[in-house]
C-alpha cells in the first residue's frame, strides 16, 4: 500500500505521515465566519479537506475530524446591525445555508461542529492562563497576547519584525506594548454581544477560538491542522503561539497543510475585492459535483483561477465518467495508480488522468476499470450518484417530467422517420427551451437535464 506522503508548512517540506498515534488520526480544518453565504474560494478548504479525510479514513481505523463554525466575530455584528436583525437570526440563517452548499457539494458532515459561542468559558480560562504565565497583560478593558513573550514568534510564518507588523491586519491601538500583539479578550458595550469575566463584560478574540476548540476536542496536541493559505498569517501563527505558551511549549499541530487561493484573472476571489461568486448561485447553472470537480482540477497548495467554462468542462468530464461507469457498482479497493497519486501529497490532478484512462478502458469494455472509476470518484466525492439520475435530474426538478420527455422523445422519432424535420427541430427547441439536451447516437436518443 503507498505510504502518504504531505507537504508540511511548518518546515516547508513534503515528508512521510506518521500519526501521534498509530490507529487514530485527529484533524483540525479552520470553518466559516458565518455572516454571509460562501463563495468558491470559501468552497475550497471544504473540498480539499472532505476529499483528505476520505482517504485518512481508507487509510486508518479511527479518524476524528473537527470543522469549527465561528459565531462571534465582529463581521457577524456588523452584519446584523447593517440588516437591522438579530446575531441570532445572522448566523442560524447563514449556517443553513452552508450546510445546504457544502451539501450539494458532496462534503460529508466532520465528526466535530464545534461554534465558538459554546466554549467562551474555556477561552477565558485559556486567557487567565497566559496572563498567569506572563505572555499576556491587560490594558484598557482588552486582554492582549504579548508576542515579545514568545522567543520564536513569527517562526511559523516565516517572516521578520517588519513583515509581521506590515501583516498582521490588527487594530493599531496605543494600548499595545507591540505592534504585532494581538486581542486575546476584548470589552463589550450594550449593543454587541458579551460575556461575563475578570475584565468585565467582553467576547473572545478570532484567534482564541480555534486555540480552545481543538484542545478540547482533539486533545493539547493533535495531528494535523489545516486551511486556506491565507490563514498561515496571522491566524494560524497566533493560534500557535496562544496554544503552546499555554501549555509549556508543548507542540500543538505536527503537521499543517494549506490549500492556495482561488483566483479570478490572477487575483484573489474574495468578499472586499467584489470578484466572488457564491456557491449558492453556482449551484443555480451547474450540479455540486461539477463544481467540486473543477475545485479538485489544480493541486490543493496551487492557485485556482476560476471560471464558469473551468465548470462547465468538469461537468462535460463527469457526463463522460457516468456513462464509462454506467451501472457498475465501485471496486472494493481503489486502483494503485490512483491511490498512489492521492498518498502523494493529495495529487489530485495526476489521480484524475489515472480516471480519464479508466474510462477509456470501461467505454471499450472493461468492466473492472468501470468500477474501479466509480470507487476512484467517490474517493474524491463524485460518482456518488445513479447516472439515471445525474443525466435525467429529480422528478422534483423544475420542468417536464421524466414521462413527458419520453413522450416527446418518441414524437420527435416518429417525425424523424417520416422525414418530418420541421416537427423533429421544433420538439427539440421547446425542450432546450426547458433546459432538457438530446443527444442523438447510434443507440437511440439521450436525455439530461441542464446545458
Amino acid at each position: 500500500m503507498s505510504a502518504l506522503q504531505i507537504h508540511n508548512t511548518a518546515n516547508r517540506r513534503k515528508e512521510s505521515f506518521e500519526p501521534l498515534q498509530p490507529d487514530h488520526v485527529r484533524l483540525y480544518v479552520c470553518g466559516p465566519t458565518v455572516y454571509d453565504h460562501p463563495h468558491v474560494g470559501n468552497a475550497r478548504p471544504v473540498v480539499v479537506f472532505d476529499s483528505f479525510v476520505r482517504l485518512l479514513r481508507r487509510l486508518y481505523p479511527k479518524v476524528t475530524y473537527v470543522r469549527n463554525i465561528t459565531d462571534i466575530e465582529d463581521k457577524i455584528i456588523d452584519r446584523a446591525a447593517a440588516r437591522g436583525i438579530s446575531i441570532a437570526e445572522v448566523t442560524a440563517e447563514t449556517i443553513k445555508a452552508f450546510h445546504d452548499d457544502v451539501a450539494a457539494l458532496n462534503a460529508l458532515s466532520p465528526d466535530h461542529e464545534p461554534r465558538a459561542t459554546d466554549y467562551v468559558t474555556g477561552m477565558i480560562a485559556m486567557t487567565e492562563t497566559l496572563l498567569a504565565k506572563g505572555n499576556a497583560y491587560e490594558a484598557e478593558g482588552h486582554v492582549l497576547f504579548d508576542t515579545a513573550s514568545m522567543a520564536d514568534y513569527g517562526a511559523f510564518a516565516r517572516r521578520s519584525s517588519d513583515e509581521l507588523i506590515a501583516g498582521a491586519r490588527v487594530e493599531v491601538a496605543p494600548y499595545k506594548r507591540n505592534p504585532t500583539d494581538f486581542v486575546l479578550w476584548k470589552p463589550s458595550d450594550e449593543s454587541q454581544p458579551g460575556w461575563d469575566s475578570p475584565w468585565g463584560k467582553g467576547r473572545p478574540g478570532w484567534h482564541l477560538e480555534c486555540s480552545v476548540m481543538s484542545e478540547a476536542l482533539l486533545g493539547e496536541t493533535f495531528d494535523i491542522h489545516g486551511g486556506g493559505v491565507d490563514l498561515v498569517f496571522p491566524h494560524h501563527q497566533n493560534e500557535i503561539a496562544q496554544s503552546t505558551c499555554a501549555h509549556d511549549g508543548a507542540l500543538f499541530a505536527k503537521y499543517w497543510m494549506h490549500n492556495g487561493h482561488v483566483t479570478v484573472g490572477g487575483e484573489k476571489m474574495s468578499k472586499s475585492l467584489g470578484n466572488f461568486l457564491t456557491v449558492h448561485e453556482l449551484l443555480k447553472e451547474q450540479p455540486g459535483e461539477a463544481i467540486r470537480l473543477s475545485l479538485l482540477s489544480a493541486h490543493y497548495r496551487q492557485p485556482l483561477d476560476f471560471t464558469r467554462e473551468a465548470v462547465g468542462e468538469a461537468r462535460r468530464i463527469l457526463d463522460r465518467w457516468y456513462r464509462a461507469a454506467g451501472k457498475v457498482p465501485a471496486a472494493d479497493e481503489l486502483p494503485e495508480a490512483v491511490l498512489a497519486a492521492l498518498c502523494d501529497d493529495m495529487n489530485t490532478p495526476r489521480a484524475i488522468t489515472e480516471m480519464h484512462r479508466l474510462a477509456d478502458a470501461a467505454m471499450a469494455g472493461d468492466g473492472r476499470a468501470a468500477a474501479e472509476l466509480r470507487s476512484s470518484g467517490e474517493m474524491l466525492g463524485v460518482l456518488c450518484q445513479d447516472a439515471g439520475l445525474w443525466f435525467q435530474g429529480d422528478e422534483d426538478a423544475d420542468g417536464p417530467s421524466a414521462d413527458e420527455i419520453e413522450q416527446l422523445i418518441a414524437r420527435r422519432a416518429a417525425a424523424r422517420r417520416q422525414k418530418d424535420f420541421a416537427t423533429s427541430d421544433r420538439i427539440r427547441d421547446e425542450l432546450a427551451d426547458q433546459g432538457i439536451v438530446l443527444e442523438d447516437a447510434a443507440g437511440g436518443t439521450t436525455w439530461r437535464r441542464g446545458g
